[in-house]
């Protein structure tokens, strides 16, 4: 019973719409109104003809997008988490620095970027002009190159946070003895945290990566905010949340419903399923440490 009213929302607004989603995907559409059985038609325009290649673009996308936010934001995360729990002065102040970011609505975060990243009037560009740093300003997000880059560093800036408080509460759990008995043995502080400390910070890191995974997978609106619905410069940025939402509310096609639903449904079942097998193996992974 006390339970009772959270599940009660987690099915409205979460278990329903994936039904309801699967569903209509399974449906012909003229608009919104149903028309008949479609079977797997909706599935298979997906991965066909000029749809095909937008879906496997913005699948790729989103693939580097996860990789390098996995890359700059765990690793300086781990970083910042180590760096604290070995200084005393300023920790607290610090820690809120980092997370502030995080509490931040991703829109609003967007907006502020591509203000700073402006090309015309934009302060990143300014600080490198006033210190004789003018060959490194760039059009950060006009750049075909530079875009996806952009927005991964600026993801990690905002998220760095996360992963830096779910490790300072994992080192916090780690018995002190470990690393005490590895510095006896003539460890380095490296090697002690290498051999010794990274080992047992496997169940954090796992946490951390699907999560990241789950949320690079779905980002949209931090995209959209600095690069637009169309992923901005010429599809450079183009990811899996801005090709559906396209598909669901800027496509002249009448059928836009169903093919929507059919992306929302490849989409969830794909980061499940690597969701699911992520975790499997990464307890596996636990399991060997033990």
């Amino acid at each position: 019973m006390f339970i009772l009213p959270a599940l009660v929302l987690y099915t409205v607004f979460i278990v329903y719409p994936l039904f309801s989603a699967l569903q209509y995907s399974l449906f012909s559409w003229e608009g919104t109104r149903r028309t008949g059985m479609a079977g797997l038609d909706n599935f298979i325009r997906l991965f066909s003809g000029v749809y095909g290649e937008r879906l496997w673009r913005a699948f790729g996308h989103n693939l580097v997008f996860f990789a390098g936010t996995m890359l700059v934001q765990t690793t300086l995360g781990l970083a910042f988490a180590v760096l604290l729990r070995r200084s005393r002065a300023g920790r607290r102040f610090l820690q809120t620095a980092y997370v502030l970011p995080h509490l931040v609505s991703p829109i609003v975060v967007g907006y502020l970027w591509s203000l700073m990243l402006s090309p015309q009037f934009g302060a990143v560009n300014a600080a490198l002009r006033a210190v004789g740093l003018d060959a490194l300003a760039q059009p950060w997000t006009g750049d075909p190159a530079l875009a996806l880059p952009t927005l991964v560093l600026v993801n990690a800036w905002q998220w760095i946070g996360f992963p830096m408080l779910l490790f300072t509460a994992a080192l916090a759990g780690l018995p002190p003895e470990y690393e005490e008995a590895a510095r006896v043995d003539g460890a380095t502080g490296w090697q002690a945290f290498r051999h010794v400390t990274l080992p047992l910070l496997v169940p954090a890191i796992g946490i951390v990566t699907v999560l990241t995974f789950v949320g690079t997978m779905n980002v949209l609106d931090l995209v959209y905010a600095m690069q637009g619905s169309q992923g901005a410069p010429a599809g450079a940025t183009d990811v899996l949340g801005l090709l559906f939402y396209r598909t669901a509310f800027n496509n002249p096609d009448p059928g836009a419903i169903g093919q929507a639903s059919a992306l929302a449904v490849v989409m969830f079942a794909f980061i499940f399923g690597v969701s699911i097998a992520a975790t499997r193996i990464l307890r596996r992974w636990e399991a060997r440490l033990r």
